[in-house]
């Protein structure tokens, strides 16, 4: 009886054993996922999250003038108004930085990079003269390679191409020597205020009775076509026009109320116009005036308004897919779209930034990630967002800011 007893009782063991520690057990789940929760929304949980590599340090106070930045090899590079600075992309050490002569300030500066090499535009503030000289910059080093005569600047396939108001005329340059290529006067009555140049063709937007968009030939400066901006109603003189992207060939572009424009345009190889985004209807907040918030890449632009991350095919104009990205944020603070995908850094309402990822076809999502501190580093906007290997580089422009900062998945 007694060994019958005992066996009878095991069970009964087991049965307190096991509810033992369901009760121990499953609080402590409760407060592993808990913990979880917390580390994964401060940017603490591995495999969730975007840890910072590397900072470089603060700027002193800017100007409104001068700002640009760029990615060159393994080389991060940011203008501003007193001097040109380049910073190693996976360290974040200073390589070196170029100052404009005595007290000129840096002006402008070209939208993009060809060859390693950038135009800036600078002269003396507040004198009669202005901005009268553009520079060409070797982005490797620092060293100034050759100067000219000012005007709206630009860089691609090879060229250095400037807009001369004054004279009313496109000039070319080879990009490395400064040796002069072509130079040809734009219609009677017109001026080129905007220009821009890929190895295909060198564009300029012009000034006439109304705006206009002209394209020359490369290697002679020969005329293509030239297209007026409107469709049915003229786009005047006081238009806001602005290069998002010369390949393919999108403007964005601004004109006053009433009966306003505030729209994307797309222009094929032969100058006809193929599409027409506007800020109307469904796109009411789409960001026409904020360039870091648009991204163009395998013939869609791609913005971010409200909640929405939206595509829209260059050809036709219709927008192709249309997400929401989950949670409550305050807004979008830069965009990327490069390799097939699209990169959105968001500023949350309450907590720490998020990275999402989407596919660049269809829009699904294929990552998500918090930041473990503020991508933004206080400020409202980024001004570009950089891919580099595997770090994501923000940038950042205005007073007393970090100037680059660079993250990676963890």
């Amino acid at each position: 009886m007694a060994t019958r007893t005992t066996e009878d009782s095991v069970p009964g063991g087991w049965a307190r054993v096991i509810a033992l520690v369901a009760v121990i057990a499953v609080p402590l789940g409760l407060l592993g996922g808990l913990a979880s929760w917390i580390a994964s929304s401060l940017g603490y949980m591995p495999g969730d999250s975007m840890e910072r590599v590397w900072n470089t340090p603060y700027d002193r106070p800017a100007d409104a003038h001068g700002n640009a930045a760029w990615l060159v090899g393994d080389t991060v590079v940011r203008s501003r108004y007193d001097a040109v600075t380049a910073f190693d992309a996976g360290s974040g050490k200073r390589r070196w930085e170029y100052n404009p002569p005595r007290t000129a300030d840096i002006c402008a500066t070209s939208r993009a990079v060809s060859d390693f090499v950038a135009m800036i535009v600078q002269g003396e503030a507040g004198k009669s003269e202005g901005c009268a000289t553009a520079a060409a910059i070797d982005l490797r080093n620092g060293r100034e390679l050759w100067r000219t005569g000012a005007g709206t600047v630009a860089v691609g396939g090879g060229l250095a191409v400037l807009g001369d108001p004054g004279k009313r005329a496109v000039r070319a340059f080879d990009l490395r020597t400064g040796a002069a290529r072509w130079t040809v006067t734009v219609p009677k009555g017109c001026s080129p205020r905007q220009v821009d140049a890929t190895a295909r063709q060198v564009l300029a937007v012009l000034t006439c009775d109304e705006v206009k968009l002209a394209a020359f030939d490369p290697a002679d400066g020969n005329a293509r076509w030239t297209v007026p901006l409107g469709d049915r109603r003229a786009i005047g003189a006081d238009a806001s026009v602005d290069f998002v992207s010369a390949e393919p060939t999108v403007l964005a572009v601004m004109t006053p109320e009433p009966h306003g424009m505030n729209s994307f345009l797309s222009f094929g190889q032969d100058g006809r116009r193929q599409a027409l985004i506007e800020s109307v209807g469904e796109n009411t907040a789409i960001p026409v005036n904020n360039p870091e918030l648009v991204a163009v890449d395998g013939g869609k632009l791609f913005a971010a308004f409200g909640d929405q991350l939206v595509a829209f095919d260059l050809a036709s104009g219709d927008a192709v897919w249309r997400e929401a990205m989950a949670g409550g944020f305050d807004e979008v603070t830069a965009l990327h779209a490069g390799d097939g995908r699209v990169t959105a850094l968001v500023r949350e309402r309450r907590g720490h930034d998020q990275l999402y990822v989407h596919d660049a076809a269809n829009g699904e999502e294929r990552d998500h990630r918090t930041f473990n501190r503020d991508a933004d580093d206080g400020n409202a906007k980024l001004a570009d967002l950089f891919i580099y290997k595997d770090l994501l580089i923000a940038v950042r422009s205005g007073d007393g800011v970090r100037p680059f900062s660079a993250y990676r998945r963890w």
